[in-house]
C-alpha cells in the first residue's frame, strides 16, 4: 500500500500575490476587450489577499490601463468584494425569506449586540466580520448562519450566543 505524504507550503508572500495577479492580468490582456475580465481579476485578487488591498487595486489599474475610479466603482458596486481585511472568522447571517421569518433579524442584532460591531465590520480583536447573505440555501434549519465555511441553524438569540463563545474560547486555545 502506498502512503501519500503531505507537504506543507509557506503562505504567499505579498510579492508573490502580487506576482501571480500580474501574471493573471498579463493573460487577460491577450483576449478581445481584456476590460471585461475586471471582475475575474478582482475575484482573483480578493482570492490571494482575502480583501482588495488598495495599493494593489491602484496597481491592477495601471496594468490594465483602466481608471482607479472605475475599479472601485466596481468593486464597492458588488457585495462580495471586501475593502478591508476579514476577520479570522466570517460570519454571514442568512436573510433569506425563510430565515428572515423564523427570526434571522433577530440573530442579526444578537450577534451585532455581541460583537459590538455592525454588518461589514470586523471585531476590535480581528476575530470576526459580520456580513449578511440572502440565502445559505439551508431553509430547513432557518434561522441559520454560517461561520466560515460551517453552517449553523435552528439559532436562537440564546444559540448563537454560545456559539460565538465557543469560538473565542477556540481562538483563545
Amino acid at each position: 500500500m502506498a502512503t501519500q505524504t503531505q507537504e506543507l507550503t509557506a503562505p504567499l508572500t505579498d510579492e508573490q500575490k502580487l506576482a501571480q495577479v500580474r501574471e493573471f492580468i498579463a493573460e487577460v490582456m491577450t483576449h478581445e476587450h481584456p476590460d471585461s475580465y475586471l471582475i475575474a481579476v478582482l475575484h482573483r485578487t480578493q482570492e490571494l489577499y482575502g480583501y482588495l488591498p488598495t495599493e494593489v487595486m491602484d496597481e491592477i489599474a495601471q496594468e490594465m490601463g483602466i481608471p482607479t475610479a472605475h475599479i472601485w466603482g466596481v468593486a464597492t458596486f458588488y457585495h462580495y468584494f471586501n475593502l478591508a481585511p476579514p476577520g479570522k472568522h466570517v460570519i454571514s447571517v442568512c436573510l433569506g425569506t425563510a430565515c428572515y421569518v423564523r427570526g434571522a433579524a433577530q440573530i442579526l442584532q444578537t450577534i451585532k449586540d455581541e460583537l459590538k460591531i455592525d454588518v461589514g465590520d470586523v471585531t476590535e480583536d480581528g476575530l470576526f466580520s459580520l456580513q449578511p447573505a440572502r440565502c445559505l440555501g439551508a431553509c430547513g434549519l432557518a434561522p441559520v448562519v454560517m461561520i466560515d465555511d460551517k453552517i449553523h441553524g435552528e439559532l436562537t438569540p440564546k444559540k448563537v450566543t454560545q456559539l460565538i463563545n465557543q469560538y473565542r474560547k477556540q481562538a483563545n486555545k
